[in-house]
């Protein structure tokens, strides 16, 4: 079972407060706590499937709120976080207090909904590019969402990239311009970070990859360049640093680029843009 860290506990007490803040009246109203049902949850398209362990823990915690002779639910999944899932698939089946599984419904199904959806956008690029190539998240993450939204990408198959400001050195456009030179930029940077952590440079042009190299760079990103300049650029680096490939990717660019030899190649869309799966949570009796 994947563990839950306190900031994760912290976001879902957040999201469940928020839904249940003033109560909920139509629930309360129509059903005591003897009332049980049972149902499951079902795939509406492909999909990899990611966040059981978020969906059991809002469940649990909102059965903890409740008061009452309640009958506890009983959740069991039927596919693993990062397992394939097609369209009309039975993820779970569940049975228990039918309070507890009205209360819970949307918030569960909107983390489950949204950890898959990045999941599966994940597996569809790291598909395309192979497994010569890494396919790396980003920090452009939703706030909070970072630990959850990470998880996600590796369930599809690709890798984390800095977690934090303070788990890699990453010299970008700004940092370059403030500081007046990649060289500077480099320079200081390696005085100031352990030897533990690599440097890396971001740049968009041939004469900042040479730049970037005569500086010593241990990575270099390559954002935003045409696929030729890029391929130049590979030839230029010739293993004296790892090159990576940042800038507006999508499925449609990863087919373009899959050809260049690369260490990695970077996504933020796969936090900030992907769809949420289409799940449906359906009752079936009692």
């Amino acid at each position: 079972m994947q563990t839950i860290s306190p900031i994760t506990e912290q976001l879902i007490d957040l999201a469940i407060a928020e839904d249940l803040c003033a109560g909920d009246f139509t629930t309360d109203a129509i059903f005591d706590d003897s009332a049980c049902s049972r149902g499951r949850l079902i795939a509406k398209k492909d999909m990899v499937l990611c966040g059981q362990h978020i969906f059991r823990c809002v469940v649990d915690k909102i059965q903890a709120r409740c008061f009452g002779n309640f009958t506890p639910v009983s959740l069991h999944f039927s596919f693993q976080d990062g397992q394939f899932a097609q369209n009309g698939a039975t993820l779970a089946e569940f049975f228990g207090a039918t309070q507890v599984l009205l209360k819970a419904e949307r918030t569960a199904l909107n983390l489950l909904q949204h950890m898959s959806g990045v999941a599966t956008h994940t597996r569809a690029i790291v598909n395309i590019l192979g497994k010569k190539t890494r396919l790396t998240t980003t920090r452009k993450t939703l706030p909070g969402m970072r630990e959850l939204q990470h998880y996600a990408v590796q369930c599809g198959g690709g890798h984390s990239h800095r977690f934090n400001l303070g788990s890699g050195v990453m010299i970008k456009d700004n940092h370059i311009a403030a500081a007046g030179s990649i060289e500077r930029a480099v320079k200081l940077a390696r005085k100031f970070a352990p030897h533990t952590l690599r440097v890396e440079v971001e740049v968009s042009n041939l004469h900042d990859v040479d730049a970037a190299l005569q500086a010593g760079a241990d990575i270099i990103m390559l954002d935003n360049m045409p696929s030729d300049a890029m391929a130049e650029a590979c030839r230029r680096i010739q293993k004296r640093a790892l090159v990576e490939i940042s800038g507006n990717m999508t499925i449609q660019t990863a087919e373009q680029i899959r050809h260049i030899n690369v260490y990695c190649v970077s996504c933020g869309a796969l936090t900030h843009s992907s769809h949420a799966a289409d799940i449906s949570m359906q009752f079936t009796g009692i």
